[in-house]
């Protein structure tokens, strides 16, 4: 919702997520130094500057993942830049993406299962499942049969942008078999 748009500046500040535990693997900004891959934001910074601390937020590296950088300066962004469209336009959006797989192809044009050692896997696809509500209250009772629903599922490669975001829709069904969730279990059937 626009509760969360704001002018606080793209602060560029990717730090590790200390609030992980010990026992994970702790990404670091240079984990993706010559990995020929972009540190993918999966909440965009611009939706989340209302203030320094909530754009700050999504520079953890726990927001990021290994994006090839067609998918994530092209088609991801102009998904995203739609999902900023339908706010202006009176909506709240819930949002749920990430990736599965594993075998990327970034700028090299080769396919990379993992960076960082190994530490970091590269998906081979992008998923994103956003719900569209008018901004109002209870909005897990709001959602019926007729809410909109928009799902897409990428390749994770540098020709991801010979199509538009809008080519790749599918269904939250598709998502979750392909991914083993269940990402609307909370909304009625």
């Amino acid at each position: 919702s626009m509760a969360w748009k704001g002018d606080a500046p793209r602060c560029n500040c990717y730090s590790t997520d200390l609030g992980l535990p010990a026992s994970f693997f702790r990404a670091g900004c240079s984990d993706y130094t010559n990995s020929c891959f972009d540190r993918g934001h999966l909440c965009p910074s611009e939706d989340r500057d209302a203030s320094d601390a909530d754009n700050e937020a999504t520079f953890r590296m726990s927001n990021v993942m290994p994006q090839a950088p067609r998918l994530n300066q092209v088609t991801w962004l102009a998904l995203e830049n739609s999902a900023r469209e339908l706010i202006t336009q009176g909506n709240a959006l819930y949002i749920v993406a990430g990736g599965y797989g594993s075998g990327g192809v970034g700028s090299t044009l080769s396919t990379t299962l993992t960076i960082a050692g190994g530490g970091i896997t590269v998906p081979s696809r992008y998923w994103k499942v956003l719900v569209v509500l008018p901004e109002g209250d209870d909005d897990l009772q709001r959602v019926a049969t007729d809410a909109r629903l928009i799902a897409v599922d990428m390749p994770n490669t540098q020709t991801v942008d010979d199509l538009p975001w809008h080519a790749y829709r599918t269904s939250v069904d598709a998502i979750e078999a392909r991914t083993g969730l269940d990402l609307l279990r909370l909304v009625p059937p």
